[in-house]
């Protein structure tokens, strides 16, 4: 008889939608009524797809969003005169510019920067929209806002590179273009203006945790995995036990580095480094310009650089 191994054999076990808590019964009306089990989302994580709650800001959301793609994209048709064949070639180069300099802060011509602030403004909403329907879904549903918190410190990387810090230096032109190839071209020139990011202790942190949440979450998840014949998923029923996947994910850890997180330990360390990653890079940015006109340069002077 063959040994179970989840990571080459998946078993899906499918019952019932469940359709989930309702403690104050006001969901029943603003969320979708059916769900259905697919066999595809099963092999990447839950098989059940739905019911799905929108509420007043998660339609803002929905519009506001699909406003800012429908600006972006049909900048991006124009550029190409139209032709599905240049678009498709060009896509990764094709881009949405912000105003020049020659505009400060002020409101540009619509080729000239100005659909750039207007879909800037609807992805605005969209994005705070999005916070608030997540904050507003933790508290109906009586649990901790950890999440919320988490994509918060997303947003506020996205904030410093598209709102405060051009408003900072004054200047729109300062924020990122929308586009792909774009976006990179202006990380690389940001980086170079100011004296290579490298010497950017912030953008060290950012840099660190970012390679130590990819640790962190690799660890854990291969753990659980290697630990799923004892039922190591059933975290929190498994940490009493002796005997169980967590003893022996314990004991893994601690035979082979001396060291091991508990069950909840763990979420926390992964979660702390998640968010670190934009909070630093966030600050980092932000003095980029505005505090610091070259790191290389600070970096010598306060000993971070060899000096030649």
């Amino acid at each position: 008889m063959a040994e179970y191994q989840n990571i080459f054999t998946q078993v899906q076990v499918a019952g019932p939608p469940e359709m989930g808590v309702d403690p104050e019964g006001r969901l029943g009306r603003e969320r979708t009524r059916k769900a259905r089990i697919s066999t595809f989302l099963g092999w990447f994580g839950n098989a059940q797809l739905g019911p799905i709650y929108l509420g007043p800001f998660g339609l803002v959301s929905l519009a506001t969003g699909f406003a800012w793609f429908f600006i972006v994209g049909m900048n991006f048709w124009w550029q190409v005169d139209y032709s599905p064949g240049l678009f498709f070639r060009d896509l990764f180069w094709l881009a949405l510019e912000p105003p020049s300099s020659d505009y400060g802060l002020g409101f540009a011509p619509l080729m000239e920067g100005g659909w750039w602030l207007i879909a800037s403004f609807f992805l605005l909403v969209s994005v705070i929209s999005w916070w608030i329907r997540t904050y507003l879904r933790a508290e109906e549903l009586g649990m901790g806002k950890h999440v919320s918190w988490a994509f918060a410190s997303a947003i506020w990387l996205f904030l410093v590179l598209g709102l405060f810090r051009p408003i900072l230096m004054g200047s729109w032109s300062e924020a990122v273009p929308y586009g792909i190839f774009p976006h990179l071209d202006w990380t690389n020139l940001f980086s170079l203006t100011y004296g290579n990011l490298f010497y950017n202790p912030f953008h060290a942190l950012s840099i660190a945790f970012l390679y130590g949440s990819a640790l962190l979450f690799a660890m854990h998840g291969a753990t659980i995995l290697a630990v799923s014949r004892y039922g190591g998923e059933r975290e929190i029923e498994q940490i009493v036990d002796r005997g169980t996947a967590s003893e022996r994910a314990g004991l893994f850890w601690r035979w082979t580095m001396g060291f091991n997180a508990t069950m909840e330990g763990i979420h926390r360390w992964a979660w702390w480094f998640a968010v670190l990653t934009t909070l630093t890079g966030g600050i980092g940015i932000l003095l980029t310009g505005t505090v610091v006109d070259n790191w290389f340069v600070w970096a010598q002077e306060h000993g971070y650089a060899p000096v030649d």
